[in-house]
């Protein structure tokens, strides 16, 4: 008898991003020359005060086990953050801190759903909040967005959905993976507000803010203090490595999302947690990083139409560009695939993100650095001629 995995693991579709990363890897461990645009972190190191609050904490505590929540000095100063930041203000008791925001998701979705509950999705979206749905159990309602509406929801789809499917949630993410859009502070507003009056959970992926170019950022917090707010040190603090994240739940979640971390991690990464503390106090270094991205972000919407990509979401934050390649191919993953063995150029298929529409679309990060980006359109434009 052959014993198989569960059906629930069965259903969970591969990350392709991970693949690419993992075969882009291995490429250049043989040798090869690969310019990396599939990976969704920064590619330079996390900040000097947040090395040198690790190697303190590494003289000076013992490492061990933090409250399952977090510690909290990090809890109070991410608070602190939302009150400088938002205005907006959050107990710290309310605040947990995560292995990553992909712990944030597992705990949000256990906390907040139960198996056969129906949470809204936007199309294309961040493929491991599908990924955990199926794993758990919860429902998957797909809103298919679409560049004229800025890839966003609006709240006509989202009261519909509700009137005619029982939804229990809605996920929105802004800036978003992989379009790069932001939801303008009204649209985040006019949704934040529709949901609590629907009586649905609202769950916000905040992830890459202080990423953002042409939309001023806005936290769901300002409208719905039911909101579940996502939030990670991966991304504009460039600390994918130490996983580190946290969320900001409403009273009524705040035991049972601890009950939750006690048994699925015990608690996040204490070197890492005294380390994150540091990073708020580092924002000189981190905006010269984000203006790194600001440039190579003008670069690319500059570049790429010569190389025949001019098609593609606005760039208003984050460090993506979502591109549609149809003219040249109308599968995505093989066409990623020829690309990374033929020129050594990393990407990640749009088939990860959107399972409709996914065969003609390609992310390209432009995380790296310039000579990288200027590496990656020089090898398109003979290989796309």
């Amino acid at each position: 008898m052959i014993l198989k995995p569960s059906a629930r693991a069965a259903a969970v579709a591969p990350f392709l991003v991970m693949d690419m990363l993992r075969e882009a890897a291995t490429l250049r461990a043989g040798g090869e020359d690969i310019v990396h645009m599939e990976a969704g972190q920064p590619s330079g190191p996390p900040p000097r005060l947040v090395v040198e609050a690790a190697q303190r904490a590494l003289a000076t505590d013992k490492i061990g086990y933090t409250e399952s929540k977090g510690l909290p000095a990090l809890r109070e100063r991410i608070a602190k953050h939302y009150a400088e930041t938002y205005n907006v203000t959050v107990d710290p008791a309310q605040v947990v801190v995560t292995t990553g925001s992909s712990g944030s998701f597992v705990l949000a979705f256990l906390a907040a759903f139960d198996a056969g509950d129906q949470v809204a999705l936007t199309s294309p979206g961040y493929p491991a909040y599908r990924n955990i749905f199926n794993a758990l159990g919860i429902e998957i309602a797909n809103i298919a967005t679409n560049a004229t509406d800025r890839w966003a929801p609006t709240v006509a789809a989202v009261r519909e959905l509700v009137d005619g499917q029982g939804l229990d949630g809605l996920l929105v993410a802004s800036p978003a993976n992989p379009t790069g859009t932001m939801l303008k502070p009204d649209t985040l507003a006019a949704l934040a507000l529709a949901s609590a009056q629907q009586g649905i959970w609202f769950i916000s992926d905040e992830i890459y803010h202080g990423l953002d170019y042409a939309v001023p950022k806005a936290t769901a917090l300002s409208t719905n203090h039911d909101a579940i707010v996502i939030n990670s040190f991966s991304k504009y603090y460039c600390m994918t490595g130490w996983r580190i994240g946290w969320m900001i739940v409403p009273p009524s979640l705040m035991r049972t999302a601890e009950i939750l971390a006690q048994s699925l991690y015990i608690s996040a990464p204490t070197l890492s947690q005294y380390a994150a503390i540091a990073a708020f106090d580092a924002t000189e270094e981190l905006e010269q990083r984000k203006a790194q991205y600001a440039e190579n972000r003008a670069f690319l919407l500059d570049a790429l139409p010569g190389v025949g990509i001019d098609e593609f979401s606005p760039v208003d934050g984050a460090f993506y560009i979502y591109a549609d390649v149809g003219r040249f191919t109308n599968d995505s993953f093989a066409f990623a695939q020829r690309m990374l063995k033929e020129i050594g150029v990393a990407t990640t298929p749009g088939a990860d993100f959107d399972t409709e529409r996914g065969h003609r679309y390609l992310r390209l990060s432009f995380a790296g650095s310039r000579g990288e980006m200027e590496q990656a359109i020089s090898r398109l434009k003979i290989w796309l001629k």
